[in-house]
């Protein structure tokens, strides 16, 4: 029996059902709890129960911050002390993960003191790209309501298709809703077209203000805001084929971004977001704000006019302009904005909340400007990266990330300043869905790496512990199991790439490598000496082994001295989503002077530029030669002009 104290009914009943759907034996109550409490002290004896439990809740409690609790077991009852409804639910859900299995209940008798390390921990869900029902939204609530996270951040509109009814505008979910391909992959390679609601075949969907409010309900009882985004000024191709006069050319399917310097698009945004508003309480609204091409803006008269009034200096400002306007027009309804890092380009308002997603250092510098700040960078917290060795995963963008490497990420860094961290509101963990077709395959990839990005957001710095993380994950997953979620199997884990595990001892370790043409600076990896490390390369292109060209690669290594050589290679990888390529020939050359070089070999790819898989791949020559210096030129297919990525020049 729960003896709740001032609490809405509706959240009691919401703890209750989450309470007592953990039905399992765990191993070592309380440590089974996730996230990881803040304090335990284990007493003696075992509170044994039938039927329902007895458990007394004061709610109001001094001494206790916001959303935290505290819970004294003995074997007189359960008594939980919280400041608020939030620190009663989130109590009741340890209870539940400490709660033992079988006909007689029981629970260790201890004092837990637990509260969140940061206030906003967050998970984002990518609606656009591929539909998701209500039904799978309000399943991953009730997972997130479990690990204590707060805020669901939904991804409305995108190329892909917009996600809700507004009623000023009924093309965006008759017409922008829909496109003729399922896989995102054929529609993006395809024609990028949208089909009228209805049309035979047609793919996407919308949701109704209602259904929005319902989800909204439900994640409010589950002490879950929803944090609703909408994209301006770029990534919206389909707001610009329904509604073409608010593109700078004026006719559909001619770009990507918001025309800013018409009077009419401000109308759209605001009238949007008015509707927008009158669904979502929550008071931050999501702009998005990233990757706008603004190619069009600066031919466009309508934006160079706009530029020349309000006296911007180039298209940063001018998105700038539009990002301030908007935050004015939310403010002056009383709520905020939050937008991607981009947002910081050309100046932004200190009321906006940085989402920092291209690393850090965007959210470090917005600390810095007096910007609240939100983490969620790309290396620890992109759940659309593979969980696992790609070969033995379904398909993805790219990418590896695995639970302890998300388990691994730090918010706070020495470089931030340390007046400004409490601007750091907390972190997030973002699966973006271009690649995952099926609300079965999107479950697989959220849990449990969100259970991570979870207790980063709750658990005390320094507490950290992964081999214990990860024994309360395997335990846990059993329950989410038996409750229907699909979820990664972590004792099942193959790891990474094995020839990354260990050094490579070859004649060109620790050699000088000079490059005729430079590698690209968004993949410096461990800058020149990288090729000649003696590691090679990770599951992705993007874990600082492998260094990245966006052009031909032409480069020399200098041995010290003449050796005797039979072998010289290198390692490519090719993975066709982010557009990453293998070579289409490389050139193997030698030299004793590094002035005039002798061809040893030519090697010309083989591998097929149509699969989506992660491959890899030797260019390579076996030969008798000496020789101090070796060239080694690695050519662009031209009809791919992608991404090169290699990651160790070996010589034996």
């Amino acid at each position: 029996m729960i003896t709740p104290n001032s609490i809405s009914a509706r959240s009691i009943t919401a703890a209750i059902l989450l309470f007592f759907s953990s039905i399992y034996l765990f191993a070592q109550s309380p440590g089974s709890i996730i996230p990881a409490p803040a304090e335990v002290r284990p007493a003696e004896g075992v509170y044994k129960y039938t039927g329902e439990p007895q458990i007394r809740i004061i709610r109001n409690a001094k001494g206790i911050v916001s959303e935290g609790y505290r819970i004294r077991i003995t074997k007189g009852g359960v008594t939980v002390k919280a400041a608020d409804e939030a620190g009663v639910f989130y109590a009741l859900q340890s209870i539940g993960q400490m709660t033992r299995g079988g006909s007689v209940k029981e629970l260790d008798c201890c004092e837990i003191n637990d509260y969140p390390r940061f206030p906003y921990r967050g998970l984002h869900f990518d609606v656009s790209r591929h539909f998701r029902s209500i039904d799978f939204l309000k399943k991953q609530i009730d997972a997130m309501a479990r690990y204590k996270m707060n805020k669901m951040h939904i991804h409305l509109t995108d190329a892909a298709g917009w996600r809700m009814q507004i009623d000023a505008y009924p093309r965006l979910t008759g017409f922008a809703a829909w496109r003729p391909e399922k896989r995102w992959k054929d529609w993006w390679s395809g024609k990028r077209l949208y089909v009228e609601e209805g049309t035979p075949g047609a793919y996407g969907g919308y949701y109704t203000k209602d259904e929005l409010r319902d989800l909204v309900k439900y994640a409010a009882e589950r002490h879950i805001d929803i944090v609703p985004e909408i994209e301006m000024p770029g990534h919206s191709e389909e707001v610009l084929a329904a509604y073409p006069e608010l593109s700078c050319k004026g006719k559909p399917y001619s770009g990507s971004d918001f025309c800013i310097g018409k009077d009419r698009t401000v109308e759209f945004l605001e009238k949007v977001l008015d509707e927008v508003m009158e669904v979502f309480p929550y008071e931050y609204i999501h702009i998005g704000g990233d990757e706008a091409s603004k190619q069009n803006w600066k031919e466009c008269p309508d934006c160079q006019r706009r530029m020349k009034d309000e006296g911007l200096k180039d298209v940063d400002e001018l998105q700038s302009w539009l990002v301030k306007r908007i935050e004015k027009y939310v403010i002056s309804k009383g709520r905020k904005i939050i937008g991607w890092d981009e947002i910081l380009e050309g100046g932004v308002s200190p009321t906006a909340t940085v989402m920092s997603w291209r690393g850090t250092e965007g959210g470090i510098q917005a600390m810095k400007y007096g910007n609240d700040v939100i983490m969620t960078p790309g290396k620890y917290c992109y759940l659309d990266h593979t969980q696992d060795a790609p070969f033995k995963e379904p398909e993805s963008i790219g990418g590896y990330l695995p639970l302890e490497l998300v388990y691994s990420y730090e918010p706070i860094e020495d470089s931030m300043p340390a007046d400004g961290l409490h601007h750091l509101k907390g972190v997030q963990g973002n699966l973006w869905t271009e690649y995952v077709f099926d609300d079965s395959h999107a479950e697989y990839m959220y849990w449990p790496r969100a259970a991570a990005i979870a207790e980063i957001g709750w658990s005390p710095y320094g507490t950290k512990d992964y081999a214990d993380f990860k024994k309360r994950v395997v335990l846990d997953g059993e329950i989410m199991k038996a409750e229907g979620y699909n979820i990664f199997d972590i004792e099942k884990e193959y790891g990474e790439r094995k020839a990354s595990t260990r050094p490579i001892h070859h004649k060109a370790a620790g050699a000088t490598v000079s490059y005729l043409k430079p590698y690209s600076p968004a993949y410096t990896a461990q800058g020149d000496g990288t090729l000649t490390d003696g590691m090679a390369g990770g599951w992705t292109y993007s874990d600082r082994r492998w260094l990245g060209f966006i052009s031909d690669i032409d480069l020399i290594v200098d041995l010290g001295k003449t050796e005797e050589i039979r072998y010289i290679g290198g390692t490519f990888m090719q993975i066709t989503g982010p557009d990453v390529y293998m070579p289409e020939r490389v050139e193997i050359y030698v030299s004793d002077d590094g002035e005039n070089f002798t061809l040893l070999n030519e090697c010309w790819n083989d591998v097929p530029d149509t699969t989506g898989d992660l491959l890899f791949k030797e260019f390579s020559t076996v030969c008798a030669t000496s020789a101090r210096y070796v060239r080694y030129k690695a050519y662009r297919n031209p009809g791919k002009r992608g991404w090169l990525f290699i990651d160790e020049i070996v010589v034996n």
